[in-house]
């Protein structure tokens, strides 16, 4: 692992990374934000999931978390959202390829040798942080915005008892039947829907649920909100009763503005799971 970048931040540290990926078979790069109670042992950990075209360093930059993080004495990590370098598959289009790698293991060609999402933070990623930095493996949430919303949900629902709580930001809600979801799901996973259930969240929210506290926001003139499709959600998790909340927040929309405005609501909600 190499320390590209350190700097004071909130009596803590945050940091930028690289380490080679064994998973994704190229470098990876992540950002972590540490507080100050981590100079005296393990820390509980928020992972923030971050959306189409970003890496590590938007949301670390933009979403303002470092400083309710410090506050709540939590640790927050800002991967990248995809593969990257030379060698690895790209497309023209924003919206897949590098940048786009909807947080899924990939079993279709040109994207099957490096896409690997889902393996690289539900194993690689996590072992990492926890073997190098005071991470208490046990107190770990996550949360994400939009693409990365879909991220965070689908991996908390399919990994069951990994993280306390979760949260997003504008999730994609329902890629299985959405333009931000199926031409994106038919390239990595292949034509056969019956492999996209396990990352579509409505569908996993219906058919799995969450063992513990959800919180969802999405502005109500979110520009995106026809290719997020925030209904199903809501309606998945009103039929299940899942324990959660899922607010429309009126004049907002799909920016970084919006992530400011409720970020401290959402790190406040995380810390109530993680320290309890």
């Amino acid at each position: 692992m190499k320390t590209l970048s350190e700097n004071a931040c909130f009596g803590g540290t945050q940091g930028v990374y690289s380490h080679p990926s064994k998973e994704c078979s190229c470098d990876m790069t992540f950002g972590l934000f540490l507080p100050q109670e981590a100079s005296d042992g393990p820390v509980p950990l928020l992972w923030y999931l971050s959306g189409l075209t970003c890496t590590h360093e938007n949301a670390m930059t933009k979403a303002g978390a470092q400083a309710w993080a410090a506050e709540a004495g939590i640790a927050v990590v800002f991967p990248d959202t995809s593969p990257r370098g030379e060698g690895v598959a790209d497309d023209p289009a924003y919206d897949l390829g590098q940048g786009a790698g909807f947080y899924v293991d990939a079993t279709q060609a040109p994207w099957q040798p490096h896409f690997r999402m889902w393996s690289y933070l539900s194993n690689e990623l996590g072992t990492l942080l926890e073997r190098n930095f005071a991470i208490d493996a046990d107190r770990q949430s996550i949360t994400g915005h939009s693409m990365g919303g879909h991220g965070a949900l689908t991996l908390a629902m399919g990994l069951p008892g990994r993280f306390r709580s979760v949260s997003a930001f504008a999730p994609i809600c329902n890629p299985s039947a959405s333009d931000w979801g199926q031409s994106q799901l038919t390239a990595y996973l292949g034509a056969d829907q019956s492999a996209w259930a396990g990352h579509d969240a409505s569908l996993m929210m219906r058919d799995l649920g969450f063992d513990g506290p959800v919180l969802i926001d999405t502005g109500t003139k979110d520009q995106f909100v026809d290719l997020l499709m925030p209904e199903t959600l809501a309606q998945a998790m009103a039929a299940r009763r899942q324990t959660g909340s899922f607010r429309m927040q009126p004049g907002y929309d799909h920016s970084y503005f919006f992530v400011q405005t409720f970020i401290e609501e959402h790190i406040a909600f995380h810390a109530e799971a993680l320290w309890a």
